[in-house]
């Protein structure tokens, strides 16, 4: 795939914006690039008054490594997360419009894989001739639609304590501290829901001391919820974990679980990884649906079979149709 030979890590998706930029000209579709900073873009692009989007996002996630193909398999960065999908979102398109269907648009953002900002300028800056229906989000999840994701809640906890020789009562260690407040988050609870199930906490990253014989003045680590409540409850809990010494630095990228529209008949289940969807409600109910596996995402590995994205295209071009034939209807 020439896409996927076109680098985009997340600040550098330029290029590969471009790239698709000129691929819906040449089939007919208006594009235009909303800028985030320089060099960085949304990528958005009709024929007509869009009614249905098919959204996917530009950048992934490093290091970047070329495409090959063995059999039926592409491999590459971004083959399954997220270029496989914004190939089929493409081919989609040009179907539908060579069927005369005019109201399905296409958004690319960028910044997906780090702070959605992308997602959150296209939410801002949505305005006519746009008026979305519905936005179908391209992600790896096996061409299997999915009935809702997990929210996050991500902070930064510091502690502060008082440096001395640890031979001395001297203290409080903000090591000692923060390990208490760890301890404290990992045997709480992270709420349970009838959707959504068990939300769940990971301490990813701990930093602090100098040395084993220095007690430490400072430390610190990063949390990460996969929450099934608002946020506001979630950091309600972390509050109460604190300790006297201990407090929340920072925040990021926090979002309550998501619900998606189900076609009739699909089966769907729930996701514990996040899109863009939280950050585009002015966009219309969403769906969510891609090829590819969301075990080869972010590997070293990372591949899509070509079968997938053919069957992605049908799904695409069907879902679109039946959406905007109910809204012809009147459902």
């Amino acid at each position: 795939m020439d896409w996927i030979e076109i680098p985009s890590v997340t600040g550098d998706e330029g290029d590969y914006g471009d790239a698709l930029a000129r691929r819906l000209e040449s089939l007919g579709f208006d594009c235009e690039r909303q800028e985030l900073a320089p060099g960085r873009f949304n990528l958005l692009a009709r024929a007509g008054r869009p009614r249905v989007v098919l959204c996917t996002h530009l950048d992934t996630v490093p290091p970047f490594f070329g495409s090959r193909v063995e059999g039926d398999v592409v491999h590459g960065r971004g083959a399954c997360d997220a270029k496989g999908q914004a190939a089929a979102m493409v081919e989609a398109g040009r179907q539908l419009l060579e069927r005369g269907e005019e109201r399905v648009g296409f958004l690319f953002t960028v910044g997906e894989e780090l702070d959605s900002a992308g997602a959150r300028l296209a939410d801002e800056r949505l305005a006519e001739p746009w008026s979305p229906g519905h936005v179908i989000i391209g992600e790896p999840t096996g061409n299997r639609f999915v009935r809702g994701h997990k929210g996050i809640v991500k902070v930064t906890l510091e502690a502060q304590g008082v440096a001395g020789h640890s031979s001395q009562d001297v203290g409080p260690s903000a090591v000692h501290e923060l390990v208490g407040c760890t301890h404290r988050l990992l045997e709480s609870g992270w709420g349970e829901h009838p959707v959504f199930g068990r939300g769940t906490l990971n301490v990813g990253e701990i930093r602090g001391g100098v040395a084993p014989n220095v007690v430490a003045d400072h430390a610190s680590a990063e949390v990460l919820i996969r929450s099934v409540e608002e946020p506001e409850e979630v950091m309600a809990r972390i509050d109460a974990c604190l300790g006297e010494h201990v407090e929340v630095a920072g925040g990021f990228k926090s979002y309550a679980p998501v619900e998606f529209v189900v076609p009739d008949g699909e089966e769907a289940e729930v996701v514990a990884y996040g899109t863009d969807a939280p950050h585009m409600r002015r966009w219309g109910p969403a769906l969510l649906c891609g090829p590819g596996s969301i075990l080869d995402a972010h590997t070293d590995h990372e591949r899509v079979r070509r079968g997938e994205l053919e069957e992605a295209v049908g799904r695409y071009v069907e879902t679109a149709r039946q959406l905007l034939a109910a809204e012809d209807a009147g459902a």
